[in-house]
């Protein structure tokens, strides 16, 4: 029978040569201490408010805030799935193609202009299960084939954006399901319901991150495969379910595209890979894995947008918008590991 937790983390505390762990609940005890607040994250966030609400007033006005939180929910909800695949050390570039694919799929599943399908809710439970789909092939090319995670989803990119190209016929499916579009149109509280959608994801995978074991196991992975394989921790069947979330957060961000743009297109994926990985790195979650977490990324995506939408308010040309987010990128990876440089000796 496969030792229980604590024994695992007790194992692996050994491994590492951390005997003082043991003392303070074991693995989990570290892994719990590793920044669950993003203060850095935090502090830069604060700054750029700060600064770009000087520059210019508009930009701590409630209806910026509304924009903020509309620009910011579909990114939110891919960063939250692709921050599980990242902390195991494997990545994942199909986001904008799983957009695309599940963004037609929701369109024609709900009242539109060229089917008579009418499945409500159904069509978003689908969608997100086409999404699960792409993401376990990846998942299981990963594990089972070992194929590199960058090699391999590059490919269910390009599916994705095959069955999309398929679906669309030549000839966008405009939606008429009012249910679907008043997730753009309408607000609560004064916010985009699409910003308590991503709120609800944030908070689903804030609980899967601290209160199971592929949450915690995450962590693990991505900090010594090789420990956590010695300590009985079914690797491959936990790396496999990261890539499935992560599809299935795409999957749902395909049905959030199709809401704010009213129709189901290919386009609808398009841009979020960057902002998705950037603001993950920029939140403080290493692209090597092992550290960081669904709080850091969320405030990483917020930062982005945040420099995005301010920039535009202060009249900053769109090429040098994309110039500085660049430059952001490159500091953020370059400070986040720059403690690490000797450990990991080997540039990939």
């Amino acid at each position: 029978m496969a030792p229980d937790l604590l024994s695992q983390e007790h194992e692996v505390g050994n491994a590492a040569g951390a005997s003082e762990d043991r003392s303070r609940g074991g693995l989990w005890a570290r892994v719990s201490r590793i920044e669950r607040v993003p203060i850095p994250a935090l502090a830069a966030l604060a700054l750029i408010v700060i600064v770009f609400g000087l520059a210019n007033s508009t930009f701590l006005t409630l209806a910026n805030m509304q924009a903020l939180a509309d620009q910011s929910a579909i990114p939110v909800v891919l960063a939250v799935g692709m921050t599980f695949v990242i902390l195991m050390g494997s990545i994942d570039l199909s986001v904008e193609g799983v957009v695309a694919a599940t963004s037609m799929v929701s369109a024609l599943l709900v009242i539109n202009d060229r089917t008579h399908h009418h499945l409500g809710l159904w069509a978003v439970l689908i969608s997100v299960a086409v999404g699960a789909g792409i993401g376990a092939v990846a998942g299981l090319s990963v594990t089972r084939l070992r194929i590199p995670s960058f090699l391999v989803t590059i490919g269910t990119w390009q599916i994705g954006i095959g069955i999309a190209q398929v679906l669309f016929g030549g000839q966008p499916p405009v939606v008429r399901d009012r249910e679907l579009l008043s997730w753009a149109l309408k607000t609560w509280l004064g916010m985009p319901r699409l910003a308590f959608v991503a709120l609800a994801v944030v908070l689903l995978g804030l609980w899967v991150q601290h209160m199971t074991r592929f949450g915690r196991y995450a962590y693990v992975i991505g900090g010594g495969e090789d420990i956590a394989r010695l300590s009985g921790i079914k690797v491959a069947r936990f790396r496999t379910l990261a890539f499935i979330v992560a599809g299935a957060c795409s999957g749902l961000a395909g049905v959030m595209a199709t809401s704010r743009s009213g129709q189901g297109a290919v386009a609808n994926g398009n841009g979020y890979l960057f902002l998705t990985i950037a603001g993950v790195v920029i939140g403080g979650t290493l692209l090597t894995g092992g550290r960081g977490g669904v709080l850091h990324s969320v405030v990483g995506v917020l930062i982005m947008v945040s420099i995005t939408n301010g920039m535009i308010l202060v009249g900053i040309s769109p090429y040098v918008q994309q110039s500085v987010q660049g430059a952001i990128v490159v500091l953020a990876v370059t400070a986040t590991l720059w403690r690490l440089r000797e450990r990991l000796r080997v540039v990939k």
